[in-house]
This record gives structure tokens, sequence and C-alpha cells, in this order.
């Protein structure tokens, strides 16, 4: 991973229709890098950098998959399979062993979200858990007996409400990455299938 924060921060405002690779990006990418084994799925790719970074550094085999078709066509200019997928619905059951995601997470005043495809990839509703709540009740499905999601997490979208909402479906929570920034906390989530 040869780009810096400050790269990945300032590519976020150059690109209109699909998320592009910023500081979050990063931290799941590092997390992947080191926890990612076997068939690996990653959810809501945007670009499909996180991915790529999997791929290549790891002897994972990995999947992309993103809602926007613009996403899934730059995924497969990185050299990656991608799927058009609503979150893990297309996926069969115990397909993965590793899921990871970098799901919208922005709380989100509905008066003020835009319909386009840049807004679908950042904003998490008013709660900022109206994508990672539906992720977190499906994806126990389509992960093997010994398999793990690695979920980032904003402090923004309420912490301790993403970590109840895991064991709820039956996941035991650990944080494998942290880090501060001046507006919130990024924490990258193991759920570990019980």
């Amino acid at each position: 991973m040869t780009d810096t924060r400050d790269e990945l921060a300032t590519r976020r405002g150059l690109e209109r229709d699909v998320y592009q690779p910023a500081e979050d990006s990063r931290l799941l990418a590092e997390a992947a890098v080191e926890h990612a084994r076997g068939r690996t799925l990653e959810v809501g790719t945007g670009s499909g950098w996180v991915a790529e970074q999997v791929a290549t550094e790891t002897d994972a085999d990995v999947v992309a998959s993103d809602y926007n078709p613009a996403a899934c066509r730059q995924a497969r200019d990185r050299g990656l399979q991608a799927v058009r997928a609503d979150l893990v619905a297309p996926f069969r059951d115990g397909a993965f062993d590793t899921v990871a995601f970098n799901p919208p997470y922005l709380p989100t005043d509905p008066d003020n979200e835009w319909d386009d495809s840049m807004e679908r990839a950042l904003s998490g509703g008013e709660s900022g858990r109206d994508v990672i709540d539906p992720f977190l009740d499906a994806v126990g499905r389509v992960l093997r007996s010994d398999g793990f999601v690695l979920l980032l997490v904003s402090s923004l979208t309420g912490f301790d409400a993403v970590v109840d909402r895991a064991e709820t479906n039956g996941f035991v929570v650990s944080t494998v990455r942290q880090e501060s920034y001046p507006f919130e906390v990024l924490s990258i989530l193991r759920l570990d299938v019980q």
C-alpha cells in the first residue's frame, strides 16, 4: 500500500460516481491484508482499491461487489472479479471465509440527502446504520462456519449500537484497528461466527 493518508483523502473529492479510497479505505485494507483468508468478499467495493490490496498482498481469492454498476466497472478495471449486488443477497450460503465492508456510515438528515450514487456511497441515513444493520442481519448466511467479517465503524454511527447488533446476530466482536480523526474515531471490528 503505497498511498499515504493525505493522498487517499485528497483523491476522495475527484470522483463523482464511485467512492474512491480515503483514510477509511486504507484502514480497512490494512486490516484485511492482515486478517483475510480463503474466499474473501469485499462488499461495497467502490473503486475496488481495498479488494485489490487484498488480492495482491495475500493468498485470498477475492470477489468484489457493489450496488453501483460504475463501481463494478472500476473494480473490473483493476482486474478483480466484481458482482453487482445489494449487500450479500446474490451469494450462496457459506460461500466466504472473510467478508470486508466499509459501509455508508455518515448520519444524514433525510431532508438533505441527494439521490445520486455518491450520496448512496456515503449516507447511512439518520442513524448512520441504515446499511450496517441489514448487512449485520444478513452477512452470517454467506460465511463459512469459521468465517468472519471485517467491518469499518465510525464513532458517528454509534459504535455500541453496532456492537450490540452484531452480538444479537451471533457474532463475537473484537476491535482489530482504530484511528482517531478530528471529528470521528474509525474502528475495524472483527466479527467471528460463534
